[in-house]
C-alpha cells in the first residue's frame, strides 16, 4: 500500500520511474501522464495544436521512452521531463512541417539551447529534399547515363564490366563516359534545386 502511495506522490525520482517501467509496472506509465503531460499539452496547443493532437504526440513520446527502456538502450542524460519534452517537440515540429505551418510559433523555442531539435529536423528535411532532387535528376538524365551510373555507384560494377556491358572499346572510354554522365547529372540536379 505504501508503494502505491509513493507512486502517486509527486516527489518520485526519474530513476524510480524508469526502473518501474523496466519492470513492467503500468502505474509508472500512468504517473508519467499525470506529471509530464500538462506542460507538453500546453506547448502543443499553444503552437497550432489541438487537445487530441497533444494526446497523440505525447503517447508517441511515451512509446519512444518505453521502447528505449525495454530495449535497455536508455541512458537518461537529462531530466525525464526534458527528454519527454524534447521527443514531443521533435514529433510536433515534424507534424507542423507536414501540415505546412510556420515553425516561428510562440513558445516552441523553449529549451532550444538544450535540444537543437529545429536544426535536426531542418537537416533531415534538407537530406530528404536532396534525395528527391537526385531521383528527379536521375529520371531526367536518360539512357545510357542512368543505367551506367546506377551500375557503377549502386550495383558496384567494375569499369571492365561496364565496358563490356555498354560495348565501349576500352575502360578509359567507359571512364570518360561516366565522367560526362556525372557532369550532366550535376547540371540537372542544380537546375532542379533552383526550380524549388
Amino acid at each position: 500500500m505504501s508503494k502505491i502511495k509513493h507512486i502517486l506522490s509527486t516527489d518520485i525520482s526519474d530513476t524510480e520511474i524508469i526502473q518501474g517501467i523496466a519492470q513492467g509496472d503500468n502505474r509508472y506509465i500512468n504517473k508519467i501522464y499525470k506529471v509530464f503531460y500538462p506542460s507538453i499539452a500546453h506547448m502543443i496547443i499553444s503552437n497550432n495544436g489541438t487537445d487530441d493532437e497533444a494526446k497523440d504526440i505525447f503517447q508517441e513520446a511515451v512509446m519512444v521512452l518505453y521502447d528505449k527502456i525495454t530495449q535497455q538502450k536508455f541512458e537518461l542524460n537529462s531530466k525525464l521531463s526534458t527528454f519527454l519534452y524534447a521527443v514531443s517537440r521533435r514529433l510536433w515540429l515534424k507534424q507542423l512541417a507536414r501540415k505546412g505551418h510556420s515553425r516561428n510559433t510562440s513558445d516552441i523555442s523553449d529549451f532550444e539551447d538544450i535540444l537543437h531539435v529545429e536544426e535536426d529536423i531542418q537537416q533531415h528535411q534538407e537530406i530528404e529534399n536532396k534525395f528527391d532532387q537526385m531521383n528527379e535528376a536521375m529520371n531526367q538524365l536518360g539512357e545510357p547515363c542512368q543505367t551506367l551510373l546506377k551500375d557503377f555507384y549502386i550495383k558496384n560494377l567494375s569499369m571492365r564490366d561496364i565496358t563490356d556491358k555498354f560495348g565501349y572499346t576500352n575502360s578509359d572510354n567507359a571512364k570518360t563516359q561516366k565522367y560526362k554522365c556525372l557532369q550532366r547529372l550535376k547540371k540537372i540536379f542544380f537546375t532542379i534545386k533552383i526550380k524549388e
